[in-house]
């Protein structure tokens, strides 16, 4: 299992992802070799160490030869690759193929094409680097870390590892939107397994509650200023409560919203029985990205609660919630069945939630729908989960991903 951890000061669900993947493998009798790097080694490297790092992300000689020698060592029956950058590089990806082992690459965001990995940019979606061999628009706007020669860098990267990515046994898509991604990218249909996270299941849920949940980063692209836009259209007090949890640059925003309204109520961080009190007490998750967000891990913690979603149609949202359906050529969003009728126009019913435009407007009107709906579709919300997000049901199919690539390296 490869991954270059994000830096602890900023939080990474990502590297949640990966320890809950490699417990969740240990618990079912796999063996798991990590390989692990992190980018808060940076400041206690070397010097020659240092001089080395802008060339790390197309080609990090210590992590080749590092892992080319766990390959011999420990003869694995495949490599899961995670984050390459900064300090492994997907050269690894190349060195496992030099050795005979077979590669899977769970694929968390869009960075085969967008330097930042998001698709978005100064506020809005962004996908001016999709079909270039190189991403110009990236350096000219400083997409990877504000910088033109991070940037620079970066789409370099990009387009001369296009040929690595290329060669990738199997890569798993978290969503349906993500394996759209690959194959715009042309990755074709048989390399790629549509697999979400798990996580660990917290038990029979209770009755709804009452009310709104918001809880995420506090970030624009989160959707927090299109959330307290449709939520101020409507009376105070007319919705029950909205609970917003969390912490970002966005917090005053939020604060003022909560001290201007009698219905909002900041609840700042949470700790994970925090997180747990705040699902119970309410009775409608919200997932109001304004970005193609991949796999907002809140959406399968409010479904293994018990609690429908209310989301944007966009990225791995209607996936999530059971709403995705046969889609339009990749990166033109999803084509969405029609809407039942009684709902708002744009808005659409899944297994477990409902989905509608990026839109105050339309968010708007779908708040009062959900409210009155949450009791009744809680408990395809859980059922969900059971079938779709349970770690047994997850674990087994990377586990089946393994088999059908695993052949006794060289």
């Amino acid at each position: 299992m490869a991954h270059n951890r994000y830096r602890e000061a900023q939080p990474s669900g990502e590297n949640t992802i990966v320890d809950v993947e490699i417990t969740q493998l240990a618990a079912a009798g796999v063996e798991v070799l990590p390989f692990l790097r992190s980018s808060d080694e940076i400041p206690s490297m070397s010097k020659a160490a240092k001089a080395l790092l802008p060339i790390s992300p197309i080609w990090a000689p210590k992590a080749q030869h590092d892992l080319d020698r766990l390959i011999t060592e420990h003869r694995p029956d495949v490599l899961h690759l995670h984050n390459p950058y900064p300090l492994l590089s997907p050269w690894v990806v190349r060195t496992a193929h030099r050795r005979g082992v077979p590669v899977v690459q769970t694929v968390h965001n869009y960075r085969q094409v967008c330097s930042s990995g998001l698709y978005f940019r100064d506020g809005v979606i962004c996908q001016d680097c999709r079909g270039r061999t190189l991403g110009v628009p990236a350096v000219v706007h400083r997409c990877y870390r504000d910088s033109r020669a991070q940037s620079a860098l970066m789409a370099t990267t990009l387009a001369v590892h296009r040929p690595t990515w290329r060669s990738v046994d199997r890569f798993v898509a978290l969503t349906s939107a993500v394996a759209d991604h690959l194959r715009d990218y042309g990755i074709p249909d048989e390399r790629i397994v549509v697999k979400p996270n798990a996580i660990p299941d917290p038990g029979p849920p209770v009755p709804v509650g009452e009310g709104f949940l918001f809880l995420g980063r506090l970030s624009p692209e989160k959707g927090l200023g299109l959330l307290l836009e449709a939520w101020r259209r409507h009376p105070d007090g007319a919705l029950g409560p909205l609970r917003i949890a969390g912490d970002g640059e966005l917090r005053p925003l939020v604060e003022a919203a909560a001290a201007e309204r009698s219905d909002v109520t900041f609840l700042g961080p949470l700790d994970r029985a925090g997180v747990r009190a705040a699902l119970e007490a309410s009775a409608v998750v919200l997932a109001t990205s304004t970005w193609h967000d991949v796999l907002p891990t809140v959406i399968i913690e409010a479904l293994a609660a018990g609690r429908p979603v209310l989301g944007t149609a966009l990225g791995g949202i209607p996936y999530l919630v059971g709403a995705d359906a046969p889609r339009e050529p990749a990166g033109t969003g999803p084509a969405f069945r029609a809407s039942i009728p009684g709902l708002p126009v744009g808005m659409v019913t899944g297994e477990a939630g409902w989905v509608v435009p990026p839109d105050p407007a339309a968010l708007a009107a779908a708040l009062p729908p959900a409210a009155a709906g949450a009791a009744a579709l809680a408990p395809a919300a859980r059922l969900r989960y059971e079938r779709t997000f349970h770690p047994d049901v997850v674990t087994k199919q990377l586990i089946d991903v393994y088999a059908s690539l695993s052949r006794p390296p060289r």
